[in-house]
Parts: structure tokens; sequence; C-alpha cells
């Protein structure tokens, strides 16, 4: 398990801006503080937060997925705080597989956003 800080920390820090950069790069979103850190919106709808220290995330998940992915990997998932029973994932980033956590947030983000803008993103790609 590495630690979050020292090279676990920089690697966090790195995925945590991958992140942010992935999720502004989509359709119809903006990033607002909120309870003191990043949230991630699209149509005013959060589908994904970031730590102020960017050692972590939250994002919207089913709960199949949430189950799923604690099972899989409870170093690195937890159920989050306040909106867990929803589904959404708490992930330590430094524990966490870049490629699974992009591929956790863009459908996140499918899931909020409206149907006709993630038909239009998929139809571009």
């Amino acid at each position: 398990m590495r630690s979050e800080t020292g090279a676990g920390g920089n690697a966090a820090a790195k995925l945590a801006e991958e992140l942010r950069e992935l999720a502004l790069s989509l359709p119809g979103v903006d990033e607002r503080e909120t309870w003191g850190h990043p949230t991630f919106r699209v149509r005013d709808k959060i589908f994904f937060t970031l730590a102020p220290d960017g050692s972590a995330a939250t994002v919207k998940a089913s709960l199949e997925e949430q189950a799923l992915l604690i099972s899989s990997d409870p170093d690195t998932f937890s159920i989050a705080d306040f909106v867990g029973r929803y589904g959404w994932v708490h992930a330590r980033l430094a524990e966490g597989d870049p490629r699974l956590m992009r591929e956790l947030l863009l459908e996140a983000w499918r899931r909020t956003a409206p149907k006709t803008v993630v038909r239009k993103y998929d139809a571009a790609k």
C-alpha cells in the first residue's frame, strides 16, 4: 500500500489533475467549489468530486458498481460519506488504477448528462 504522501501522494495529485482535465473536457461540465472542495457538474448536477489535496475522489456510480468496486479493491474503494446509499464511491487516488478512474468518471458523466448531450458526444468520437 502506498502512502498519500511522498511518491503515492505525487501519483495521486497527478491523477487528480488528469481527472480534473478529463471532466472539464466533457460537454456541459463546470467546476465549482462546494463544501471546501472541487465538484464537477453537468447541468448543475454533481457527478464527481475531488479532495482539496487531490488525494481522493468521489464518483457517482450504481449500487451494483459500488459493490463490485469495493469487493474487488477495498484498499482503493469505499462507500462515500452521505451519498453512498445512492451508489457513490470514494476512491483513494494513490491506490487507484488511472485507466479505471477515467472510465468511472466518464460513466458518471454519462449517468448525469442529458441523453441528447451523451449521444452527440458519442457520435463525435
